[in-house]
């Protein structure tokens, strides 16, 4: 006997245990990992951890500890592995094709819900299934689309298209009903509490056996439901097919073949919902216990907890069935739920330990076998499965280099590297000067057409130095933003970004973090909004504090406008030098924190690596235009609503003394006089001055307002350059880079772990970032540098 751990690249074997114990075997045997399946080892991360495997027909990562507890035995000699499902499929009859429905109906519980009354749909699915793209289809929305597990992190709704008096609520992607992450207590949380009309499970047709196993617990959930098979034109593509009037006749629901990329079959997946929903009608079936000695052990565990918890479960608002299988597996939450009396649970926990000596598997082992025979069985008895898609084959020999052991890390350094150079060297800084040209030729024009007319000095300093200077300024460096958004959306939607991840996770778990919070901090890098918010994907409540509080320190795409401006007056001609030293400065400062914080404020071990690495994609030009359209439109909005507002407020306190007459010397204007009360504090860094403190003040509430800002107060670039050294525009760059992020982030911080989190990461991050400016002027000043 042997641990999953020693299995050579090639080499197959049988899984005889799971060791471990807690959510983590939990969600381990939830992804297939159960004692009889046959597993074969297919990569090693270029660190040589974590490893890629193939079980049930679809490829899952984990880290070498966690497979060393799990233990293998060889395939016995002349044995062949587990038999791949063939569908006894008549091929000479007619099933229903893609966009068509089956045969299946059941009668309804009860009388049609009446027809003011809004019918609300949970659409749920694994992760990377399609499910974000089905919303936009269903709804007609234009929710972001990736092609990496995780995408959706909150719920989103909306009616479905044409039909008013319908909700349809995309849930985060789960794997099962047992919370092992956040997301996965948003889903069950939402489909138990809220008590959606009907269920959308989104299946990938592809992967249909690791799929159907979260199917079979929304079942158990009793709550009408309609399956739709996505994908489904890539399984005919490849000489694949699904009987799908036996599927319907297994599972006991309505199955509807559909596309949602191609947006064929949604009308009929949307008839089948509101019908089933509409009238009430429920699952067929909940008990997919098998028939043999081993799945009666099972059936009478189930049987006898649910005649226990019958009133309990009822009181509750618990389904009978969901309810004992989370007793047998163990679920806290359930227990709880139920106010089961002390002789209650050691009845069931007696009943528990009878079932697994006849088993002869622990309670969530035997739980887990018994969902994935009777989908096997089913797979068996519908499916057909297509050979391998174009999409496999190229991954596969796209990860020769990507996720390559030579190759990996050179690879995505010349990657990011590429992006860097094409965004601020080439594409994006030709761009900007097209832009800043435009908006100084208009603003000269502008100016004279006032000056034609004898428009009063006061309003025309207000247009010219305060809307033109301030808001045009910042507007020039939209260019810079698309295009590099434009870049990541291209890694993001071609399915690089979970390789990263991949490659990353033994380099991150150094610092205390697994290589699933490389998403979120690579999602940072554009706005540290969605990458708090991209936290939640991972199941720990430890790492997803200290990813999130290292996000900030990826240098989001708000401050490019301050490297830009600074590197323009001061570095001309080095902005792709300053720009990557930058990035790179904060990813250190965060790597350093995070190796204190490690053994301080955040002890303990990153979760496991638990993921599946979907296939890479050609990245969809609807996506990334939609994904470039959101965020220049999100920078518009805050360059005519928030900074607009700070510029106008910084010109008039610029303009006006406390006596609120127009001062010829801004230095006795109201600005100067606030400003200058904490202007101290940044005097050892060496802009110690009022101008600065209210640049940076302005930069809480936007980092695009930095600019602005120094562009009113000192007229330009020209203005700061006779203002400051070299060594001063340094300092305060690094500051920039480091310091708090602006009011948006920080509220994301507070919805996800509360205000002291979010006062303190201020705090935080200030004071760092005022240490770290103070190190680069003193050795600045220690190199001769003026």
């Amino acid at each position: 006997m042997k641990t999953l751990r020693n299995l050579k690249i090639g080499e197959r074997g049988r899984i005889a245990a799971v060791g471990g114990e807690g959510e983590l075997r939990q969600h381990l045997l939830d992804m297939g990992l159960i004692p009889g399946a046959d597993v074969e080892m297919i990569k090693l991360a270029p660190m040589g951890d974590p490893m890629e495997i193939m079980i049930h027909g679809y490829e899952l990562t984990l880290r070498m500890d966690d497979a060393a507890r799990i233990d293998v035995e060889p395939l016995r000699e002349g044995e062949l592995p587990e038999a791949e499902p063939k569908a006894s499929v008549d091929m000479e009859t007619e099933h229903p094709g893609l966009g068509e429905g089956g045969r299946y109906h059941v009668k309804a519980d009860a009388d049609p819900l009446p027809d003011d009354q809004v019918l609300t749909f949970a659409l749920a699915g694994n992760q990377n299934c399609g499910k974000t793209t089905l919303f936009n289809q269903l709804t007609g929305s234009n929710q972001h689309v990736g092609n990496f597990p995780g995408v959706t992190v909150d719920q989103k709704s909306g009616p479905i298209r044409g039909n008013s008096m319908t909700k349809v609520v995309d849930l985060p992607g789960i794997y099962s009903l047992s919370p092992y992450s956040s997301e996965e207590l948003v889903s069950r949380k939402f489909i138990l509490e809220e008590h959606p009309t009907g269920i959308i499970n989104i299946v990938d047709a592809t992967n249909i056996e690791r799929n159907l196993y979260l199917t079979m617990q929304l079942m158990e959930l009793n709550v009408p439901m309609v399956l739709a098979l996505n994908m489904m034109d890539e399984v005919q593509g490849n000489g694949g097919s699904i009987d799908i009037n036996r599927m319907e006749d297994m599972l006991g629901i309505p199955v509807v073949p559909i596309s949602a990329a191609k947006n064929q079959g949604i009308d009929e997946l949307i008839a089948h919902a509101m019908h089933v929903a509409k009238n009430q009608e429920r699952p067929g079936r909940q008990d997919f216990c098998r028939e043999d000695e081993n799945g009666g052990a099972v059936h009478r565990c189930l049987h006898s907890i649910m005649h226990l918890i019958e009133d309990h479960a009822k009181a509750a608002g618990l389904p009978i069935r969901f309810a004992a299988t989370k007793l047998v597996e163990g679920d806290e939450r359930v227990m709880n739920a139920l106010s089961l009396d002390i002789n209650e649970k050691q009845t069931i926990a007696h009943i528990i330990r009878q079932m697994e000596d006849e088993r002869g598997l622990d309670a969530t082992a035997a739980i887990a076998d018994m969902r994935f025979a009777f989908i096997q069985n089913l797979a068996r008895e519908t499916v057909i499965k297509p050979g391998e898609s174009r999409e496999h084959a190229r991954s596969r020999k796209l990860d020769r280099i990507l996720t390559g052991r030579f190759t990996a890390i050179p690879a995505f350094i010349g990657i990011m590297g590429m992006v860097f150079w094409l965004t601020f060297n080439v594409i994006g800084a030709k761009l900007q000067d097209l832009v800043a040209a435009g908006i100084d030729a208009l603003g000269h024009a502008a100016a004279a057409a006032m000056t034609a007319v004898h428009v009063s000095p006061v309003i025309q300093s207000l247009v010219t130095d305060g809307i033109f200077g301030g808001v045009g300024s910042v507007l020039s460096f939209v260019p810079i933003i698309v295009t590099l958004f434009f870049f990541l959306s291209l890694l993001e939607d071609s399915g690089y970004m979970a390789r990263v991840a991949f490659v990353m996770d033994k380099i991150l778990r150094k610092i205390g973090l697994s290589g699933r919070s490389i998403v979120p901090m690579l999602v940072g890098f554009g706005c540290t909004v969605p990458g708090v918010m991209a936290s939640r994907t991972l199941p720990s409540e430890r790492d997803r504090k200290m990813t999130i509080m290292l996000t900030p320190f990826m240098s989001c795409s708000a401050k490019l406008p301050i490297y830009g401006f600074f590197t323009a007056a001061f570095f001309p001609g080095k902005g792709a030098l300053i720009m990557v030293g930058l990035y790179l400065l904060g990813i250190l400062v965060g790597i350093l924190t995070a190796l204190v914080s490690k053994g301080t404020v955040f002890r303990g071990e990153a979760v496991p690596f638990v993921m599946e690495l979907p296939n890479y994609r050609l990245p969809s030009g609807r996506n990334v235009l939609r994904l470039m359209w959101d965020k220049a439109k999100d920078f518009l909005q805050r360059a005519f609503t928030v900074i607009f507002a700070a510029t106008i407020v910084i010109w008039f306190l610029q303009t006006f003394d406390l006596h609120l007459r127009v001062t010829p010397d801004s230095s006795g204007s109201i600005l100067a006089a606030v400003a200058g009360l904490i202007a101290p504090i940044f005097a050892p860094l060496g802009f110690g001055n009022w101008k600065m403190s209210t640049a940076l003040i302005s930069g809480f509430m936007a980092k695009e307002s930095v600019v602005a800002t120094l562009n009113v107060l000192y007229g330009g670039a020209a203005g700061m350059v006779h203002s400051m050294t070299t060594l001063t525009a340094a300092s305060a760059l690094v500051f920039c880079l480091l310091y708090t992020p602006c009011v948006a982030a920080i509220t994301s911080v507070k919805r996800e772990l509360g205000w002291k989190w979010g006062i303190g990461m201020v705090l935080f991050q200030c004071a760092v970032a005022w240490v770290c400016a103070f190190a680069v002027r003193l050795i600045g000043m220690a190199l001769g540098m003026a």
